[in-house]
């Protein structure tokens, strides 16, 4: 999205290898080393804790084609909040970014800045105290590097990415060559059976899964998007689908079914059980590198979502503005850092993440509808056309529904204040609209 007071645009730096860290750098965060527990909780056994995550994996696929398309249709700034406002009109897309920058994204900034402090600790050996200070300082620093330009930006993305890689190598190598019985191969006892079990179990995963539209955020910035993103986008989900389900043999193979479910950190279990403490302490190193990593993307491209936003609002004009020798959002960058390190300092983020995401689900789902009609308005546009369509993205959109049953099935209260505070931007789009005209 071009900076409407100067006309400075993004620059097209990013290729193919930078676009899929980017995928998967967004998509591989804390979640593949905890929420395999509450996986296994849910569904109770082996094959239907392994059915989750695959089946995690092909919505996730779904998704990529889905949005490939919309990349290649739409290589903008923005990603979702074009899409959906070019498709739907501009409520719905207002609404996906107040929700987004308000919530979800500052929000999962503020937890996985938590989560990062405490694993940098426990891999240093050190006691878990002040990780207020530790992720405010994450925050700050990754900030910082992505106001000097997308260079600096995406060096630091891909080394945390390939880094998180490397660490989740290392635990399925480990559990593969693992020779020993599962430490609890028994079923769990208490877990729940049939579809409603198996919803609420896909949430986790599919919240493990999630973030493959972070390139499609930065699209203005990839080289050559009409191939690089759609490439980027299914070489990132494939592999990482593959890391997950492998993920979860090793936690199956070491731990057994009740045995990952009864433990808090699968991950460190498992290589505590190949490697004793120093294997342990390996995990918190890889989950760090990780959630950094995964810092590193939410902060990159959530900014560009911002400005797209603020490019449309004549009353947010400054925060559209592009650096015109870095070309970078750098307002943008600074208020979404503000408003991340004001969400963690009040500890409020963890409860305003469990409100809306859910949302994150209905707004993937309305993607999937406005491919369809971007396809009827745009019949010949676009270089990347989805196989199989209409099938795939219709599956995607009941994928989506599906998912939005799952987390409405598990927590009616939570979901019930997610969808309140996303209609709470009604109210604020109106009267933007009132004053823009």
């Amino acid at each position: 999205m071009t900076d409407p007071s100067s006309g400075v645009s993004y620059a097209r730096r990013l290729g193919l290898f930078s676009a899929t860290m980017v995928v998967m750098g967004g998509i591989i965060g804390s979640g593949i080393f905890l929420n395999p527990a509450i996986v296994a909780q849910r569904v109770g056994t082996a094959p239907l804790t392994l059915a989750a995550w695959a089946t995690g994996a092909v919505i996730a696929g779904l998704g990529a084609l889905v949005y490939a398309e919309l990349g290649a249709r739409r290589p903008e700034a923005g990603g979702n909040y074009v899409y959906i406002r070019d498709g739907l009109g501009p409520l719905p897309g207002f609404l996906f970014a107040w929700t987004w920058l308000f919530v979800v994204n500052s929000g999962a900034i503020a937890a996985v800045a938590v989560t990062f402090a405490s694993y940098f600790l426990a891999a240093l050996g050190l006691p878990a105290g002040g990780l207020a200070p530790i992720g405010v300082g994450a925050i700050v620093l990754l900030t910082g590097i992505n106001c000097l330009g997308i260079g600096p930006g995406a060096v630091t993305t891909n080394l945390f990415t390939v880094l998180k890689i490397a660490a989740l190598a290392i635990l399925v190598a480990a559990g593969l060559a693992w020779l020993g019985p599962p430490a609890d191969p028994s079923p769990v006892a208490a877990a729940g059976r049939g579809p409603g079990a198996f919803a609420a179990a896909l949430v986790p995963v599919l919240f493990a899964a999630g973030g493959w539209d972070a390139v499609n955020r930065i699209a203005a910035e990839v080289r050559d998007p009409e191939r690089n993103l759609p490439r980027g986008l299914l070489i990132g989900v494939a592999g990482v689908g593959v890391i997950y389900l492998l993920a979860n043999v090793a936690y199956l193979r070491v731990l057994g079914p009740s045995g990952l479910a009864a433990s808090p950190a699968p991950a460190a279990d498992v290589l505590r059980h190949a490697a004793g403490e120093a294997g342990a302490r390996l995990v918190s190193a890889g989950i760090a590198c990780s959630t950094f990593g995964f810092l590193a993307v939410a902060i990159l491209s959530g900014s560009r979502v911002a400005q797209a936003m603020a490019a449309d609002q004549p009353a947010l004009a400054r925060l559209a503005r592009l650096d015109p020798g870095r070309r970078t959002p750098v307002a943008a960058l600074l208020v979404q850092a503000g408003w991340a390190t004001t969400l963690l300092l009040l500890g409020t983020y963890g409860e305003l993440l469990d409100w809306v995401v859910f949302g994150d689900w209905i707004f993937f789902g309305l993607a999937g509808v406005v491919l369809f009609v971007l396809r009827r308005r745009e019949p010949g546009t676009g270089t990347f056309r989805v196989p199989g369509y209409p099938v795939v993205p219709a599956l995607f959109v009941l994928a989506s529904a599906f998912a939005v049953y799952g987390s409405v099935a598990s927590n009616p209260g939570n979901a019930l204040r997610g969808a309140l505070f996303i209609l709470a931007g009604i109210p604020l789009y109106l009267v933007a609209r009132r004053r823009r005209a």
